[in-house]
């Protein structure tokens, strides 16, 4: 790990932030991308405040170690969040995550299904269950055979998923009786 991104993993997790990844670019980008800990009082997500917040703390402390760089990005991961680390799996097991795989097994290297961990443990590896089009299967796999995984985004335009639908004009909502329009 060079000084740059020591630096930078020192001050995201100092600020009580995960550091999910970092890039930096032949033209002087350095990309930061931060996410909640797992079970952060703040909520899930991370905001426009918590980007500004590492923003300018890493403007500081990048100038004190010396390291140059022409633009500094922090961001979310996305929905899309990338699982780099054995914590990450296991943070986000029983999720659906997009799998590629360094070698092909079976002819292919994506899969796409519901991460569960192999064993007791992180170290027993990990099982992605996949449905192939006709039955469900299991690949098991370790995390030195993974080239990307990613959360499979879940996005709900509806807002309310789980609120009980209102019921028509002159019908019963579950347990109601109606009489000419109105409950009794």
């Amino acid at each position: 790990m060079t000084s740059w991104q020591g630096a930078v993993e020192r001050t995201v997790t100092g600020l009580g932030y995960e550091l999910v990844d970092t890039e930096r670019s032949a033209g002087g980008l350095l990309r930061v991308y931060i996410d909640r800990v797992s079970g952060d009082p703040a909520g899930e997500f991370i905001t426009v405040d918590d980007c500004e917040k590492v923003t300018r703390q890493l403007q500081h402390v990048l100038e004190v170690e010396n390291c140059a760089y022409a633009r500094l990005e922090v961001s979310s991961p996305g929905l899309d969040r990338p699982l780099k680390k054995a914590s990450d799996y296991a943070r986000f097991a029983g999720e659906q995550v997009e799998l590629t795989l360094k070698l092909a097994f079976q002819g292919r290297k994506k899969y796409s299904g519901v991460l569960q961990p192999r064993g007791e443990g992180e170290g027993d590896g990990w099982r992605l269950v996949f449905n192939d089009g006709k039955t469900d299967q299991a690949l098991d796999f370790s995390l030195d055979e993974v080239r990307e995984a990613r959360l499979v985004p879940v996005v709900d335009f509806k807002g309310k998923r789980f609120a009980p639908a209102k019921p028509a004009t002159g019908e019963a909502a579950p347990g109601q009786e109606v009489d000419g329009g109105r409950e009794r």
